[in-house]
Formats: structure tokens, sequence, C-alpha cells
């Protein structure tokens, strides 16, 4: 067995001194590689899988409406109740993978996805599609962190790391996407049952392989689960994504959404209070302050914000401005995909090759140019003239963007904490998607309404659009300068 010289810094990823001698069996590392990269394929197209569930249901609305009989208040549930348990579980489940088993947790959780996905396909009454969506995004939350802790610690060299957060983080991005996509194509052409039956294979396969390609990690320290913190933390969160629902449907003045937003204030607080002082908090305060996680989860609330309000208004835009059928709507993101995975490509290469700050901040700015392109679309506008072109470069900027945001939310985490920080990252994602829907969607509904008896409803509709797209592309060019600002020159090429 050849044994490798010492040498004279630490091995990237690896919390091994550059004294430690490595055994390396001959045959190893070529059947390894294999094992992680097909381990990598599953748990992707897991995770394609679970953000395809955040839009999925969004062009089937209509036709889940008629078929089931749900009313106003009751439809928006369709999609709140995945949004609400995704985002407010993250936490709880992301540290328990750490402490039970990260694979454990995550076969757990795509076994209660499937089996909900299967019960959201079969609903015969509004009730039982509203259920079935809660577990799954319980499922979700699951699956989404012990998914990405295993990528983190199947990979711990820095340039491998890169590249597999890379496809990751693309992939990721891509389902948000082509949920739309799919679920245009599959209400047009079959029923909008299939949106959820199609999550069945998927859980299956990994069910069976995961097993065969990934050993089961936990940390190495005793800890019990914080449970005083799991309660409040998970409290904060579900009360704050459920204000932040309630305030795209209600209004922000009303009862039903200032109530949740205190309750969250008040359970964050004493969720504070609780972690300064117990000996083995759920979120370790040190954990929280390490300043690349800290700027690429900052800058995920922004980036997540921006685009889950795109996609959203996008679509209704295509559909309404400019006149789409469903199946044509979705048809008309394909391109949205293909950007996405040009700018992953790129992604891994860039933060190897530049770092990560000044990715991120290229990123950023293409992604709010295509935001500002797309904000002009106006009615009677073709497709390869006014909607291609800014979606193409918008898409390139999220390809480019979310790798690299990946990759700096999960920085320095080990095996005793990498649960956390893929939960984390994903809890900032969800939340950031609701507060994006929620205002910015709000505040194109305010200037429609507005401008809507002196300019006519139609062109209303598009001068709310643009407002809400311009300020979404602000919010990226802010995150751009406090990226160039915060995010330190030398830490920004590491993944360790």
């Amino acid at each position: 067995m050849p044994i490798d010289h010492p040498r004279q810094e630490r091995r990237p990823g690896t919390d091994l001194p550059a004294t430690t001698p490595v055994v390396k069996t001959a045959a190893a590392p070529s059947s390894q590689r294999g094992r992680r990269r097909a381990a990598l394929v599953v748990l992707c197209f897991v995770q394609f899988m679970l953000v395809l569930d955040d839009t999925v249901v969004s062009v089937a609305l209509p036709s889940i409406r008629d078929d089931l009989g749900f009313g106003a208040a009751g439809l928006a549930w369709v999609v709140n109740a995945y949004f609400l348990a995704f985002g407010g579980l993250l936490l709880l489940f992301g540290r328990m993978a750490d402490l039970l088993g990260r694979r454990r947790v995550f076969l757990s959780g795509v076994a209660l996805f499937g089996v909900a996905s299967l019960a959201c396909g079969l609903a015969q009454e509004p009730w039982q599609l509203v259920v079935g969506r809660f577990v799954q995004g319980a499922g979700a939350a699951m699956a989404g962190p012990a998914a990405l802790s295993l990528i983190t610690l199947l990979f711990p060299g820095t340039e491998e790391r890169t590249r597999a957060l890379g496809i990751w983080g693309g992939i990721a991005g891509l389902g948000g996407t082509l949920g739309l996509v799919i679920s245009g194509v599959l209400t047009g052409l079959t029923t909008w049952r299939w949106i959820f039956l199609i999550n069945l294979p998927v859980a299956v396969v990994a069910c069976v392989l995961v097993p065969r390609l990934v050993a089961e990690s936990r940390a190495t320290r005793a800890a019990r689960l914080d449970v005083p913190g799991a309660v409040l933390g998970t409290g904060a969160v579900l009360a704050l994504v459920y204000g932040l629902l309630q305030g795209g449907e209600s209004g922000w003045g009303d009862v039903a959404v200032i109530a949740p937003m205190l309750i969250a204030v008040v359970l964050a607080a004493a969720f504070l209070a609780v972690e300064m002082r117990t000996a083995d908090p759920l979120v370790p305060l040190s954990f929280l302050s390490f300043r690349t996680r800290a700027v690429g989860n900052g800058m995920t609330l922004l980036f997540s914000a921006a685009f889950y309000a795109m996609a959203f208004l996008l679509m209704i835009h295509l559909q309404t401005a400019l006149g789409y059928d469903p199946l044509t709507a979705g048809a008309a993101y394909l391109p949205y995909g293909a950007g996405i995975l040009a700018g992953m490509w790129l992604s891994s290469r860039a933060v190897i090759k530049l770092g990560m700050r000044p990715t991120l901040v290229v990123s950023f700015l293409i992604s709010a140019a295509g935001l500002l392109l797309l904000s002009r679309v106006a009615p009677g506008d073709g497709y390869a003239a006014g909607v291609l072109p800014g979606m193409l470069v918008t898409s390139l900027g999220c390809g480019l963007s979310l790798p690299a945001l990946t990759a700096a939310a999960v920085t320095g985490t080990t095996g005793e904490n990498a649960g956390l920080g893929s939960a984390i990252f994903s809890s900032v994602q969800q939340v950031g998607g609701a507060v994006g829907v929620a205002v910015l969607v709000t505040v194109a509904a305010r200037r429609s309404d507005a401008l809507a008896d002196s300019i006519g409803p139609l062109r209303a509709a598009t001068e709310g659009f643009s407002l809400a797209l311009t300020i979404a592309a602000a919010l990226l060019v802010l995150g751009a300068v406090l990226i160039a600002g915060l995010l330190g020159r030398d830490r920004s090429r590491s993944t360790r």
C-alpha cells in the first residue's frame, strides 16, 4: 500500500494535519469515485424533486380547483401547506440528521415524501390534498438537508466539493424553474394528478440505491437534541412563514399577519436566549458568526426573494398580458433551464479560478440585468424579441449564483454539523422565497389596482409586474454590493 508523503499544509476538506499519512489502496480511488458520482446523481435527482414541488402546482391550480371544489382561500393552501412544513421543520430535521444518522433521516424523508405524493395524486377531497401537501413538506424538510450534508461529506476536497455543490445548486435552481414547465405540460396533456405521481419513481429509486452507495454518518461527539431550542426555533420559523404567506393574501395590516409575526419575534428572542445557555445548542451562535457562511446565507435570502417572486410573476404575466395558455407558458420556460445549466457549468470553474467573491458579484449583477430586461416585457411583445433575451440573461445569472451561494453557505461544515449547515441554508431559501412572493406580489397587485381605472387593467397589470421585477433587480444589486464589501478575499476560495 503506498503512503502519501507528509505535506506542509492542512489537507483540503479534512481535519487532518499535514503530517498525517493517508493510506490508500491501488483499486480504491476509481471505484470510490464511481460510487460517489452515482450517489451525487441520485441525491441531485431527489433535490430536483423536492424543489420542483415548490412550484409544480402553480399552473395546475385552476384545474385542481375545478376538480376538487376548492374555495379561493383553501386553494392557496395547496401551495402554502408545502411551504409552511418545508420551511418550518428544516432546522429540527437538519440537526436530527447530524445526531441520528444522515442517511437514515434522508431515507425516512424520501419515503414519507413518496407516500404523501401518492396521497396527493389520489386525493378526492380538498382537505386530503392540503394534508398531503403538508406531509410532503415535512418529508422534504427531512430529506433536503440530509442529502446536502451527505454531499459535503462525500466530497471533502476543496475543488471536488466546489464542483459537486455547483451541480447541486444548479439542479436545485433547475427544479424550481422546471416545476412550472412540467406543471404546464402535465396539466395540459394529462391531468393535474400526475404532477404528484411522477415523484414516485424518483422516491423508489432513491430508497433502493442510496443504501448501496452512501455509508451512514453522524456526529461523533455524543450530544442530545436541544428540545427547547428545537421547539422554539421551529415555532419561530413556522410563525414567520405563516405570517408572510398570510400577508400576501390578507394585507399587512391584518391581525392574521401581525399576530404570527409578533409570535415569531418573541419565539426567536427566546430561542437565542436558550441557545446561549444550553450545553448542546441546536444552533451554536459561533456557527452563525462564521463570516463566509453568514454572508452566503444572507445573500441567499435576497436571491431567493427575487427569484421566487420572478418565477411567480412571470408565469402570471405570460398568461395574462401575453395571452399564453398553460402549456405554452410552461414551454416558454424551457430556455430558462438551458441558461441555468450553462451558468451551473461556468460557476464551479469560476469559483475555483477567480474565487467566490468575484463570482457572486458578477452573477448577481448579471441576474439583476436579466430581471430589468424581463420587467420591460409588455402586451404585444413577441417571444423571441421580448421574453427570451431577459429569460436567458436571468437564467445564466441564476445558474452562476446558486452553486456559489451553496458553497458559501456550507463552508467550514464538518462531520459534526453538516446537517445543521445544510438545514440553515435550505431554511433561508424557503423563508426568502416566502418573503419575495408575499411582498413583491403584493407590490405588483397594489400598483396594478391603483392604475387600473386610468390606463386599463392590462396595462396596469404590466406596470405592476414591471415595478416588482425592478425592485427584485435592486435587491440583487444590493446583494452584489454587500458581497463585495463583506465576503473575505482569502476565505472566498475555500470550501473547507
